[in-house]
């Protein structure tokens, strides 16, 4: 049987990195010239593409970490720091929504790929959160099971909402997409400054 703690566990760190709400407002811009017929495709395509990226760093990032001979503890620290230095922008500067609208809006790209599955949906904390996890966990195939089941249940989270998002929008506004945002940012930070003070522990043997 699955630990419902770890369960939980990784569905916070996910939901934090992810960030199901604040992709609304970002798949709003990107389709907003589109048909509904074409939203569905470009929700249901682009969950696609970010699964199979998460998926392809959650099997390959273990193997790489072996292969450079990188520690897990030093691994650990280190995306430790970048996951807090992702929380802090999170917080204190551009929400994701804020910043991948603006993403879209220089580009002028509005394809399913760039911004929605990259960086929008499998964005830099999402891709270094399930290396993390699933090193944390390599030694262990009912882990690695639970960690990919629960990124599914996210990804199909936000694939609903990208389908909903114009209810949801509604709903919430640019606001309270930015201040969910913020509050995953808050809840990331700890995740990342835990990650931070364990690997250090495990690095040094510290009791």
């Amino acid at each position: 049987m699955f630990n419902i703690d770890e369960i939980i566990s990784y569905f916070v760190i996910l939901w934090a990195v992810i960030d199901p709400i604040g992709t609304v407002p970002v798949f709003l811009a990107v389709t907003k010239n589109y048909e509904e017929s074409e939203k569905k495709k470009i929700a249901r395509f682009s969950s696609l593409i970010a699964f199979f990226i998460l998926l392809f760093f959650m099997i390959v990032g273990e193997i790489l970490l072996r292969r450079v001979g990188v520690p897990l503890a030093a691994f650990q620290t280190s995306g430790g720091i970048i996951l807090f230095l992702f929380a802090l922008n999170m917080i204190f500067g551009d929400s994701k929504p804020e910043e991948e609208i603006q993403l879209v809006k220089k580009t002028g790209q509005e394809t399913a790929i760039f911004p929605l599955a990259i960086p929008s949906i499998a964005g830099p904390g999402a891709i270094l959160a399930v290396v993390l996890l699933a090193d944390s966990t390599r030694s262990s195939l009912k882990g690695q099971t639970l960690i990919a089941s629960v990124m599914c249940l996210i990804l199909f989270i936000n694939y609903v909402l990208m389908r909903l998002s114009g209810r949801v929008h509604k709903k919430i506004g640019d606001s309270g997409a930015i201040v969910i945002s913020k509050v995953m940012g808050l809840i990331l930070a700890s995740i990342a400054a835990n990650n931070i003070l364990l690997g250090i522990k495990d690095f040094f043997k510290i009791l």
